[in-house]
């Protein structure tokens, strides 16, 4: 139904005339089902909608599974010709759940050689609730699986029968030559897990063209005037990107340098490949010579999109500005991310505002930038929300910033999808970072099907940007490193936890800033600001700050202290380091304290394999060391690494130890989603009255009134915390929701306007 709610004359005219179609021909009585009720009290049918939903799912689809998208399509609703769903139309009361009906009859008249079968009914009977694990044939009917849903044929007698939608939709399973092309795709690979991951990645496909072509045939019907989708020109933008480079300065050595690599890069994309991988080093214009590379291709091939793939919302925060003053209506760009807020104060920026959020529910857009989490997240999970957008990822030019910061065990699952997106979408990926790892042999082995290309093969102009050298300290206490601070003329102080950046802060001496994830996106952004004008007059100052300063903030320090930490985050330090190059030397010092880690946790091998590194390499900014070090990790991990599949997840364990052959009806598609945690899922948001900033105030009092509307704006103005934190406070009673399930902390003295959140727990770093 589109709404619950209408005026209540045409409620009694419903129930007067129970909105169910009578009409005699020829003496027979035939009767008009219904899907959707407009608020005006319009209807559409249930053949309309059908009709209209495959439509749009087979457009949405590649060639190689439109057959699929469009049946799945034709029958998810066919459950809605039960007369219980006509009742429901007028009274919520009736209870009638109408999604496994098309599973039930797909199950009913499929040839017991259509493979592709279970991949129908999981979408079908999910259209609204999202893929469920496929469970086992010992499920009974109560089972929340697919298996259980399938057993519950017995149900629908009576009122509940939907056979009806015989007398208007012709049932019609996958023929053999519809098979034939994705079966043949399956069969290519002689793995079993192999296999299972084809087979997952083409279900999830189908259910996304499925997904958003309900949503949308619904909105349609209801909404006649609804706006969404976003439009640019790509020739135009790479023209003013061409010109933009043309007039770019190539006077000094390193200037020219800077052209040198970027012309490289430029030259050797014209090589189709499914993925290219883009190693510069940083201040080589990394960004400019991406989105070149992405608009050429785009141009050239008829891309529909071009995605820009993030970690950090502060690196994608200043990248949208600067495409935006850059291109400005040539190509709008779509933000999607947790802190950006579409909102308005005029009716037409809140017209706006309502059309830019409809257009991120599916990135029906020319140019999107986003995050990791959001991407990945469109891949991995369950939910139809999440998926819809999936089936715009065809057609695109994807690049991933900092490509280096996929986590290592998440590694499978995520180059496996970026494989399955270029090949099987008509895609091409473009993989970026100043301390590329050397994928190769996870490409070879993970995806043997997929061609990548290294656009960066001579790095003979490296050596001119190399602005600062690293030093090893060795072991040393917090009070020796303020104390050298203290005498440069500015310096970042970069450390693993938050706890120790909490100590330092107080043991550093004259002007100070911290930065740490404790404080809000907002109060982060403002102290990077003052930071930044200070450096630029020459201020001394000195920064503490957890590793979040590494990636995307555009930061020039004259001396960099780096805790010993893996050798990426080293190098990424560095990277604020002499940036400009305006000294003619400046100077990284990697130092050692006692702090304790998790035996066998990530950082602590990570650590230990950086330690080997220093003292091998003269250069850690080498080719060969960064390789050494990533190889390292990789060999380290590689069991894990291996075993991250969802073919390879046992939903009643939890854990990656199923043995034997999986079959397509066992899949466990939610259990898996709920299990891939880019981020931590065990953290929760409280919102930061900061008396400092009136529009933050008023969005604060606006959710002190119940108004959930502005929960998104409010995200700026956020920290996440872990579940032990959120509990201390809480027990304190410093936390409120007023009715609203978002927590504000009511006691400002809990928050310092230098450091953030301060609490004994909030300094606990559990994720190491």
């Amino acid at each position: 139904m589109c709404t619950k709610i209408f005026p209540a004359s045409i409620k009694l005219y419903a129930i007067i005339n129970t909105k169910i179609d009578l009409s005699i021909k020829k003496g027979e009585m035939t009767m008009e089902y219904y899907a959707h009720t407009r608020e005006d009290g319009e209807r559409q049918t249930v053949k309309a909608h059908l009709i209209g939903v495959s439509k749009l799912a087979e457009d949405f689809s590649v060639d190689l599974l439109k057959p699929l998208a469009k049946k799945a399509s034709l029958y998810h609703d066919i459950g809605k010709y039960a007369l219980n769903f006509q009742k429901r139309l007028d009274d919520d009361k009736v209870k009638f759940s109408h999604a496994a009906c098309g599973a039930l009859e797909y199950k009913k008249f499929a040839d017991k050689n259509d493979c592709f079968a279970p991949l129908m009914e999981y979408c079908i009977a999910g259209h609204h609730t999202g893929l469920m694990d496929g469970g086992t044939d010992a499920d009974n009917s109560d089972s929340p699986t697919l298996n259980g849903t399938l057993k519950r044929a017995d149900e629908y007698t009576g009122d509940s029968d939907y056979s009806a939608y015989a007398t208007e939709i012709e049932f019609a399973t996958l023929t053999q030559e519809e098979i034939t092309p994705p079966l043949n795709e399956l069969l290519s690979t002689k793995d079993p897990t192999e296999r299972i991951e084809r087979y997952a990645f083409f279900t999830k496909y189908v259910f996304s063209c499925l997904t958003d072509a309900d949503f949308l045939d619904t909105e349609i019907f209801c909404n006649k005037n609804v706006e969404r989708g976003m439009s640019g020109d790509f020739e135009k933008a790479l023209s003013i990107l061409n010109e933009r480079m043309k007039n770019m300065r190539s006077k000094t050595k390193l200037q020219q340098a800077r052209s040198s690599i970027q012309k490289q890069a430029i030259d050797h994309c014209t090589k189709y490949s499914h993925i290219s991988v883009l190693d510069m080093p940083t201040g080589s214009g990394k960004t400019l010579c991406s989105l070149k590379i992405a608009l050429e291709k785009a141009v050239e091939s008829g891309k529909k999109h071009i995605i820009y793939v993030i970690p950090y919302t502060s690196i994608i925060e200043q990248t949208a500005k600067d495409f935006e003053e850059m291109f400005r209506d040539v190509l709008p760009v779509l933000q999607h991310h947790s802190n950006y807020s579409y909102d308005g104060d005029t009716e037409e920026e809140k017209k706006t505002a309502e059309k830019l959020k409809r257009t991120c529910e599916n990135w029906d857009a020319p140019l999107i930038i986003t995050t990791s989490v959001q991407f990945f997240q469109s891949i991995y999970h369950y939910k139809g929300s999440a998926l819809r957008k999936l089936h715009n990822l065809r057609d695109s030019v994807i690049v991933f910033d900092e490509i280096h910061l996929i986590p290592t065990e998440l590694l499978r699952p995520c180059l496996k999808a970026v494989g399955y997106i270029t090949k099987y979408l008509n895609s091409e990926a473009l993989f970026l970072s100043a301390t590329m790892p050397d994928y190769s042999k996870l490409f070879d082995k993970f995806l043997p099907d997929v061609n990548y290309n290294k656009l960066v093969t001579d790095r003979t102009n490296f050596k001119y940007f190399k602005k600062c050298e690293y030093k090893d300290m060795g072991k040393t206490t917090l009070e020796t490193i303020a104390e050298n601070a203290s005498r440069c003329k500015n310096a970042l102080i970069v450390v693993n936890t938050k706890k120790t950046a909490a100590e330092l802060y107080n043991l550093v001496q004259g002007e100070k800033y911290h930065l740490s994830a404790n404080m809000t996106p907002a109060h982060r952004s403002r102290v990077i600001e003052v930071v930044r004008k200070k450096l630029e007059n020459g201020e001394p100052i000195t920064v503490v700050s957890t590793s979040l300063v590494e990636a995307g903030v555009d930061l020039d320090f004259n001396t960099v202290f780096r805790q010993l930490s893996g050798l990426d985050s080293i190098l990424q330090a560095g990277g604020r380091c002499n940036r400009e190059g305006k000294d003619d030397k400046g100077y990284v010092y990697v130092f050692d304290i006692d702090e304790t880690y998790r035996k066998g946790s990530d950082l602590a091998m990570r650590i230990n394999k950086t330690k080997g590194l220093l003292e091998k390499y003269q250069d850690i900014t080498s080719y060969d060391c960064i390789k050494e070090y990533y190889d390292g990790i990789f060999d380290f991990n590689q069991s894990r690494i291996a075993e991250n599949s969802i073919a390879k997840y046992n939903e009643q364990s939890n854990s990656f130890d199923r043995q034997g052959l999986m079959s397509p009806y066992s899949i466990p598609f939610r259990s898996y989603a709920m299990q891939f945690e880019y981020i931590s899922a065990d953290t929760i948001s409280i919102v930061i009255d900061d008396p400092d900033d009136q529009t933050c105030h008023e969005l604060v009092e606006t959710l002190r009134n119940g108004d959930m509307s502005v929960r998104r704006a409010l995200q700026k103005y956020s920290v996440s915390v872990y579940m032990n934190v959120f509990k201390d406070l809480y027990s304190q009673g410093v936390l409120n929701d007023h009715g609203t399930g978002i927590f504000i902390l009511e006691n400002q003295s809990y928050y310092n306007n230098e450091t953030g959140l301060d609490t004994q727990a909030a300094m606990q770093d559990y994720f190491i």
